[in-house]
């Protein structure tokens, strides 16, 4: 299964974040240590705020952090938050896509059950599981 590179950076934020909890990260900061663009990542903090993964704040000492304890952060919940509306292929898309093959595929619930293991394993893992090792001061 290939990820977006939004779910991939999104994920990379989520473990930075991580790293250190009681820091705020700028979004120009986070897109400058990735090499990033800043506007990418302001659209991927958008949607980890508003699903209430990290709490944003403006101003002097502003930046995100996560929104609660890492250890409470499913990583198949962000995969899921971070794929929406990104099928793994065209068929399984909510309209079911243009294929010619439907009535006879037979490869469609092979991989509709594939995405679901591969979920169903992130699921068990959690953000404090996989957090980048705190960068020394």
């Amino acid at each position: 299964m290939r990820l977006t590179s939004f779910t991939d950076y999104g994920l990379r934020m989520l473990l930075r974040m991580a790293s250190a909890p009681d820091r705020a990260f700028s979004t120009a900061y986070l897109a400058d240590e990735f090499g990033l663009s800043r506007n990418h990542l302001a659209k991927i903090m958008q949607r980890l705020s508003r699903a209430g993964l990290v709490e944003t704040r403006r101003g002097g000492g502003g930046g995100a952090a996560l929104a609660r304890p890492a250890s409470d952060i499913r990583l198949g919940a962000v995969v899921r938050l971070l794929e929406e509306g990104q099928p793994l292929v065209e068929c399984l898309s909510v309209d079911g896509g243009a294929c010619t093959l439907d009535s006879r595929c037979r490869l469609k619930a092979r991989l509709r059950s594939a995405e679901s293991a591969f979920l169903a394993d992130l699921d068990h893992v959690t953000l404090t599981d996989i957090a980048l090792d705190p960068i020394p001061s």
